[in-house]
């Protein structure tokens, strides 16, 4: 089956898509990469749904993706001594350490951490920002805060902390014991939540120690602000909107979009846009026109790929977001000005070999109306270095390793195939073009442009370009 799009879509699974019916329903609407959020997945669901998966991908003779999202460390209010409690504007409250009080005027927070981070002037979010409180002053156990937006708060609310960078790792207990298990079972992807600094990714990737990709999910300040060598460690980023909304002015989420995208294009890894993209649908079968546009423009400016939450996770119309997703990302990749602005804000070429010949097969492809690109990749990193293109011309990548095919399927453009390795250059070009007819990408006495590496089977050579005819 074979996608007429580039810009991937990944779904999240949960009460309303996690029976096998439903999975093949949303893989055939378009679903390229499944989210298992372990947040409320236990490691024995965790099994049965990459099982299944796994089985879907054997009956449609493709890969699949599956990124498992760690939950990370959730900042919460502990039990309120007398049940929800309204706060006033300009009102002055006490914030104390541990699960519970017995002043009913009190409110506790069982997180030590915040009690030694937070600094005077900073601001803490409670239930999604809707209400915010600046810090007055603290003690070692203990806070005082004015409110500055009031409103109902409830028990186990969660927290923000916008201003300060908490001591925090961000991986919890929790998240260690699911990340042995989702490492175990040989998953695709993970997922790091609430990232920090650089040191959040870096303890990850040893401990993943290649056997997935880690996605960074970029959702706190201090991210943003570490943006660059966040990147330089990370396999592929993730704009978080929701937390990232919340803890910065919703205002400057678009441009921080956009300048994220941006950096990860740059950098040639995978960047996916999260979060309210289609909300509406959680409870209606069409979008809001903004929801589409919202998508679209994600689309335009180059994203990998677009991601359900709620939509197809605990919604009512799971397949048709996913539809409804499939059919704005081909509309908008359809359109006449979508090619030249995505030319517009292609990077130049990094002074590289492989960069080089990148360059080189954009150029081809575009000035022989090539019909596609084949690339011969065994860890993926050339595909992935085509995809940074963005070049017209649909990219397959062929790959001896079922792992790397299933990772690459998060990448903007990439169709991706498992072949029996090869042996020398007459044998790459033969079965490139073969496969490429075989695919529907080409037809006889039509060009295809392949790359890869020469001597074969040397990790990180791209340094060949062979233009091939259909036979």
């Amino acid at each position: 089956m074979r996608r007429h799009r580039k810009t991937k879509i990944l779904a999240t699974i949960g009460p309303s898509s996690a029976s096998p019916h439903v999975l093949r329903a949303l893989f055939d609407a378009g679903v390229d990469v499944f989210r298992i959020n372990m947040s409320h997945t236990q490691h024995d669901r965790l099994a049965e749904l990459v099982t299944e998966l796994r089985s879907l991908s054997d009956q449609v003779g493709r890969p699949i993706g599956i990124l498992v999202d760690l939950q990370g460390p959730k900042i919460r209010l502990g039990t309120l001594p007398g049940g929800a409690r309204l706060l006033q504007e300009a009102e002055k409250i006490r914030l104390v350490l541990g699960e519970s009080s017995d002043d009913p005027a009190e409110i506790p927070i069982p997180h030590a951490e915040i009690f030694q981070a937070i600094k005077q002037k900073h601001a803490l979010l409670i239930d999604d920002g809707k209400i915010r409180l600046r810090l007055l002053r603290k003690g070692d156990d203990f806070a005082e805060a004015i409110v500055e937006v009031g409103g109902e708060i409830k028990n186990r609310k969660g927290v923000n902390m916008p201003d300060t960078l908490l001591p925090l790792s961000a991986m919890t207990p929790k998240d260690r014991r699911d990340l042995e298990a989702a490492l175990n079972i040989g998953v695709d992807w993970i997922a790091l939540s609430f990232v920090q600094r650089p040191e959040d990714v870096a303890e990850l990737k040893k401990i993943v120690a290649g056997r997935a990709g880690v996605l960074a999910k970029i959702e706190k300040p201090k991210a943003v602000k570490s943006l660059d060598q966040i990147l330089e460690l990370a396999d592929a980023l993730m704009v978080a909107r929701g937390d990232l909304g919340v803890e910065m002015p919703p205002e400057a989420v678009p441009g921080l979009q956009k300048q994220i995208i941006g950096a990860a294009r740059k950098a040639g890894k995978p960047v996916v846009v999260a979060t309210q993209m289609l909300e509406s649908m959680i409870h209606a079968p069409i979008p809001t026109r903004a929801e589409v546009s919202d998508v679209a423009n994600a689309v335009y400016q180059g994203a990998d790929a677009v991601m359900l939450s709620a939509e197809s996770a605990s919604g009512s119309y799971p397949v048709e977001a996913v539809q409804m997703m499939d059919r704005i990302a081909s509309a908008a990749e359809a359109e006449s000005s979508y090619q030249n602005i995505i030319d517009a804000t292609r990077a130049p070429p990094e002074a590289t070999i492989p960069d080089a010949i990148m360059a080189a097969v954009h150029e081809v492809t575009q000035t022989l109306h090539a019909r596609a690109i084949i690339c011969w990749t065994k860890t993926g990193n050339t595909a992935v270095r085509a995809a940074r293109e963005r070049c017209e011309a649909p990219i397959i990548a062929l790959t001896p390793s079922i792992e790397t095919a299933r990772r690459l399927c998060l990448v903007w453009g990439l169709h991706c195939l498992v072949a029996e390795d090869i042996h020398n250059l007459d044998e790459m070009v033969d079965r490139a073009v073969d496969l490429a007819q075989a695919e529907g990408f080409a037809a006889a006495g039509e060009r295809v442009v392949i790359t890869g590496g020469i001597p074969l089977g040397v990790t990180g050579s791209t340094n060949m370009l062979r233009v091939a005819v259909g036979r």
